[in-house]
């Protein structure tokens, strides 16, 4: 596992760095694995440049968002291939883009649960999900379906206006046998999204609440994404009552933190939801990124950097200290982090879509290494009480907001690469702060 972020100092990280003197002495062990497992509505993003006639044709209305029925879809699609209109194709949903830049990030292994078509035709949108997902994502435990996965075709009319058909097809047909009991209770973080929970009468739901009890029986933490306002301020109080049942971690926008809490201040929403979680992770789009949870009294770390201003005065007081469990505080203390985005943000945005599950990815990369250092290197000061990090809240914010960076400054949602070894410009003393 390749270490989070970039800082001098490692903690004897990986693993396998050992002292020359001796090695003599050492019989050398290899390092215990770890892994993250996640569930996702099996999704790809299909991008066309088309006129007004063929919106028209296929009953579309120009900037909207629309749901069809599969065979609309085919119909569509076939058409956009046949025209040669398709612009770009690129595997989606949050979680499958999460546990994909997590690998590249951390260059370990991530496993998905979802569907996909049983029968796949080389071109096609199923096998470009495939080839468009990291190879150390172990696609191996997905349910063949007969029948397409999710599309969502995103058509760009001459004047640059979106219209989006989305079909579901079968993303939504996971049954709860395809969830695997013993890769849930040995991960190190479970991941899902809310969406999974509203997914009407298909079995999904069922899937994932079989493999929330699984993490909870192994005491893995649950990682929730909340995915749009329009889900979370449909009914706030049965997802606060959701969230405090089963969620560890909450990872949200601003707007789905005002939805969930009612509070438009960032920092007062955090503190809000807090109530029902252990750490929070909140992107704030041209504000950066917040960070929000526990620690203990005795464990605490004051910061070195400039103490903020905000709703709670001074609240990144305590950001060098790292993420812990509320049950495993024996004076719990509320933390909160703040950065700005990385290089005042790309000179170009090129995409939006994504930037979020790109700063989620790089929390579990953190989650995921602190396991991986655990097992492996028990002996470790790092590990003199139970912490959910390897890192400080301030060394997670700097790490996400500069994967976010990285998803911004490209087309696709997902990282086609890891973070370079060394900065490409005057930014090098960013992870000197």
């Amino acid at each position: 596992m390749k270490f989070p972020g970039q800082r001098k100092s490692k903690h004897y990280f990986p693993v396998e760095s050992r002292d020359p003197l001796t090695n003599e002495l050492n019989p050398v062990i290899s390092p215990k694995h770890t892994h993250i497992t996640g569930i996702d509505q099996t999704l790809v993003d299909i991008e066309a440049h088309v006129d007004q006639a063929f919106i028209d044709r296929h009953q579309l209305v120009k900037g909207n968002s629309l749901l069809i029925d599969d065979l609309a879809a085919q119909t569509l699609y076939q058409e956009l291939q046949d025209k040669q209109l398709i612009t770009a194709e690129f595997a989606g949903g949050t979680i499958g883009n999460t546990l994909h830049n997590y690998s590249t990030l951390a260059d370990g292994r991530s496993v998905m649960f979802g569907v996909m078509s049983q029968n796949i035709t080389i071109g096609d949108y199923a096998y470009r999900y495939l080839c468009n997902t990291s190879s150390r994502v172990d696609l191996n435990y997905l349910q063949a379906v007969n029948g397409p996965v999710g599309r969502c075709f995103t058509l760009i009319s001459d004047c640059g206006e979106r219209t989006f058909a989305i079909s579901k097809g079968h993303m939504d047909k996971l049954t709860p046998e395809f969830i695997d009991e013993k890769l849930v209770k040995t991960g190190a973080a479970l991941t899902l999204t809310a969406y999974l929970m509203r997914a009407g009468d298909d079995p999904i739901t069922q899937a994932a609440m079989q493999a929330i009890e699984y993490a909870h029986q192994a005491n893995v933490p649950v990682v929730l994404t909340l995915g749009t306002r329009f889900l979370i301020e449909d009914d706030p109080k049965w997802w606060q009552q959701f969230i405090s049942e089963h969620v560890t971690v909450l990872a949200m926008n601003e707007e789905e933190a005002e939805a969930l809490t009612g509070e438009s201040d960032v920092l007062l929403a955090c503190e809000k939801a807090l109530e029902w979680c252990d750490l929070i992770l909140c992107t704030a789009g041209s504000r950066g990124l917040f960070m929000a949870g526990y620690t203990d009294e005795a464990f605490k770390r004051t910061t070195s950097h400039t103490l903020l201003p905000g709703a709670i005065p001074e609240f990144n007081q305590y950001e060098f200290s790292r993420p812990m469990l509320k049950t495993d505080c024996e004076q719990a203390l509320k933390v909160y982090s703040h950065i700005a985005p990385f290089m005042g943000g790309p000179e170009k945005i090129t995409n939006t879509n994504g930037a979020g599950d790109g700063a989620l990815s790089a929390l579990l990369h953190d989650m995921a290494a602190n396991v991986f250092h655990r097992s492996n290197v028990e002996q470790s000061s790092k590990h003199r009480f139970e912490a959910l990090s390897y890192s400080s809240f301030a060394q997670i914010c700097k790490y996400a907001n500069r994967v976010s960076y990285e998803v911004l400054a490209q087309h696709s949602p997902r990282l086609s690469r890891g973070l370079p070894e060394r900065e490409e410009s005057l930014e090098e003393a960013y992870w000197e702060r």
